[in-house]
C-alpha cells in the first residue's frame, strides 16, 4: 500500500499538530510495512531528516505556507500529485487542510472542533472557514480519525459524519525521550537556562489568547503569591501565537512580575528536562481535543494539574487534580494544595506515571495503519500498478 501524508500544517514544528504528524510519521516508518510519500514544505525539510531514508519526501515549495495559499495547493496541486504517484491513501492530519477532489481514498486527522466551543478562538475568517466550509469537506473524506472520544461526539455532532467513517485513535507518548529522569539535575539545567532558581509551576503551550487561559492563569498566581507569600515561580513555555499581546501585558501588570518566566518556545530536547524539574504541571487550558503536553509532564513523573474541559477529564482519568479553568479562585487554591502538599504530589507522580504509559505511538501508528487499509479496502477508485519508483528520493512539487 502506498500512503501519501500533507505535513504542511506543522508550523515549523512549534504546535501540538507538529508533534503530532512527526511522531506517528516516526512510529510509521518504524514499522516498515507499506510505502510512503511525505510532503513536506521546504524549510520544513530538515525536521523529517530521519524520513529521507525510509519514505519518499516530496518537498513542497515554500510560497504555499500562508495559510490560504496552503489551502490553495491542497485543492489544486495536491490531488495530481496524488494521482502521479498512484497513491492509494492520502492522509491529511488537520481539518483544516481536507480535500474536496478525491483523487484516491481520503483520511483526516481532527484534532478538535474548538471553534464550536471557545469563543473568538480564532479570527473571523478562521472561524467562518472551521464552521461552515470545513463540514462540507469532512463529508468527502473516506476516514476520519479523531483523536479523543469527546472529539469523535463534535465531529458527528457538528459536521454530521456517520459515525461508522469515524474512528477514535489516541495519541502517543514517545517514552524514550518522556521518562523520569535526575531531578536535581533537571533543575540545575532549568535554573541555569531559564532562571528558574525556585520551585515551579509550569505550563507549556503557545501564548493563544483567549484559548489557552494564560490570563486567567496569571490572575490565579497572582492571588496564590499574595495568599502565601510564597517563592513558587510560574514558566510559561512557548512562542507567541493569536493574541500574545494580552498575556504579555498581564505579565507585565503583574505584581508578582519577577517571579513569572516567559522562555518562549522551548526546543524539543530541552522539554523534558523542564517536565521533570517543575513540581506541578498547570495545564488551564478552555478547550482542548487531547492535551500533549499533561501526559507528557506526566511520563516524566511530573503533577498534573489540569482543566477538565474537552478531552481532558477524558485523558487525564483520575491521575491528574482537574478544576474549572474559568474560577481563578478555585485554580488559585490549587496551586495553594498543590505547592505545600508534598504527599500528594508524590502520590499523583504515581498515578500520573501510570495513566501515561497508556499511550504509546507505536499503538497510535498500528491503529492508523487498520484506518489506511479499510479506506483503501473501502474505496470504489481502481488506479493501476504502482509505478517501479525508487522509494528513498527527493521530489519537487510546485
Amino acid at each position: 500500500m502506498h500512503v501519501g501524508i500533507s505535513t504542511s500544517v506543522i508550523q515549523r514544528g512549534q504546535t501540538g499538530i507538529a508533534q503530532y504528524v512527526l511522531a506517528l510519521v516516526r512510529a510509521l516508518l518504524e514499522r516498515g510495512e507499506h510505502e510512503y510519500t511525505i510532503f513536506v514544505l521546504e524549510e520544513d525539510l530538515e525536521l523529517f531528516r530521519f524520513a529521507a531514508s525510509k519514505a519518499r519526501l516530496v518537498t513542497v515549495a515554500e510560497e504555499f505556507r500562508p495559510a490560504l495559499k496552503d489551502i490553495a495547493w491542497h485543492q489544486t496541486k495536491l490531488p495530481g500529485c496524488a494521482r502521479k504517484l498512484r497513491l492509494d491513501v492520502l492522509h491529511v492530519p488537520s481539518y483544516r487542510r481536507m480535500l474536496w477532489h478525491r483523487p484516491c481514498p481520503l483520511v483526516a486527522t481532527i484534532h478538535d472542533l474548538a471553534q464550536f466551543h471557545v469563543h473568538r478562538k480564532y479570527g473571523w475568517m478562521r472561524m467562518f472557514y472551521g464552521r461552515i466550509i470545513v463540514p462540507h469537506l469532512a463529508r468527502k473524506q473516506d476516514q476520519i480519525v479523531a483523536i479523543s472520544e469527546n472529539t469523535a461526539r463534535d465531529v458527528s455532532r457538528f459536521f454530521r459524519v456517520a459515525r461508522e467513517r469515524l474512528t477514535v485513535i489516541y495519541n502517543g507518548v514517545d517514552h524514550r525521550r518522556f521518562h523520569p529522569g535526575d531531578a536535581a539535575q533537571a533543575k540545575a539545567l532549568s535554573a541555569r537556562r531559564f532562571g528558574l532558581e525556585q520551585p515551579f509551576f509550569l505550563y507549556v503551550a503557545r501564548l493563544e489568547h483567549p484559548g489557552k487561559n494564560h490570563s486567567r492563569l496569571i490572575a490565579a498566581f497572582n492571588r496564590f503569591k499574595a495568599t502565601t507569600g510564597s517563592k513558587w515561580q510560574l514558566a510559561l513555555a512557548g512562542g507567541d501565537w493569536h493574541g500574545a499581546i494580552h498575556i504579555h501585558r498581564a505579565v507585565q501588570e503583574s505584581p508578582y512580575a519577577k517571579d513569572i518566566r516567559c522562555l518562549g518556545f522551548v526546543p524539543d530536547e530541552f522539554v523534558p528536562d523542564l517536565y521533570r524539574a517543575a513540581e506541578v504541571f498547570v495545564y488551564p487550558s478552555l478547550f482542548e481535543g487531547f492535551g500533549m503536553p499533561p501526559i507528557e509532564a506526566m511520563a516524566c513523573g511530573c503533577p498534573v494539574l489540569s482543566s477538565a474541559t474537552g478531552s481532558l477529564k477524558e485523558v487525564l482519568g483520575s491521575a491528574a487534580s482537574l478544576i474549572d479553568p474559568e474560577n481563578v479562585e478555585s485554580l488559585s487554591a490549587q496551586l495553594g494544595l498543590l505547592s505545600a502538599g508534598t504527599d500528594i504530589r508524590r502520590q499523583m507522580r504515581a498515578a500520573g506515571l501510570a495513566q501515561a504509559a497508556r499511550f504509546d505511538w507505536g499503538a497510535t501508528a498500528s491503529a492508523m495503519v487498520k484506518v489506511y487499509e479499510r479506506a483503501a479496502k473501502s474505496a470504489k477508485i481502481t488506479r493501476p500498478r504502482l509505478l517501479d519508483t525508487p522509494a528513498h528520493q527527493w521530489q519537487k512539487s510546485r
